[in-house]
């Protein structure tokens, strides 16, 4: 598949059939966000896999959503370890894992999975919840598994501005 087909065909999954996801497959995403570039290549990423039945009906506390995918990736930063720019401090953890997630939510798919991005959620609960450490920080959970039968992408999925309005 070309990627830019691949890109058009991905949409966020909302509905999972309860196969289970090879754990392979698990591996190769978060491989594909290992892969992803971040700023001065620090890597910061903190990746939490949530695949028991305990840590998954936890997700309750923490967000309306997660359409009781199998499996979900917690992804974080490191403070300690993002980088920081020089001029203003400005930390760049949030954007080393949003390419990160970018990158597997790809890979996800490119793998017959599906998911969605759920950026909707309590994240100081999600560290309380999830005994994370004190300097990590949740960027997205990113429930994984194989579609279900009816899933299909919202209606406005399809809704993308022109070039000209992008473009300035």
């Amino acid at each position: 598949m070309e990627f830019i087909d691949l890109i058009k065909a991905r949409y966020s999954c909302r509905s999972f059939s309860n196969k289970e996801v090879e754990e392979e497959k698990i591996k190769k995403a978060i491989e594909a966000g290992i892969l992803a570039p971040t700023a001065r290549n620090f890597q910061p990423q903190k990746i939490k896999i949530l695949k028991s039945k305990e840590d998954l009906e936890k997700l309750s506390e923490c967000t309306i959503f997660g359409w009781n995918a199998p499996v979900c990736l917690v992804i974080c930063y490191d403070r300690e370890i993002s980088y920081k720019r020089k001029i203003d401090n400005k930390e760049f953890g949030d954007i080393d894992s949003s390419i990160i997630t970018t990158y597997m939510m790809l890979e996800i798919f490119n793998l017959g999975l599906a998911t969605t991005w759920i950026g909707h959620f309590d994240a100081k609960k999600v560290k309380e919840v999830y005994k994370l450490p004190e300097n990590f920080e949740p960027v997205a959970l990113l429930p994984i598994g194989y579609p279900a039968e009816d899933a299909e992408p919202s209606e406005r999925h399809y809704e993308r501005k022109s070039l000209d309005e992008v473009i300035f």
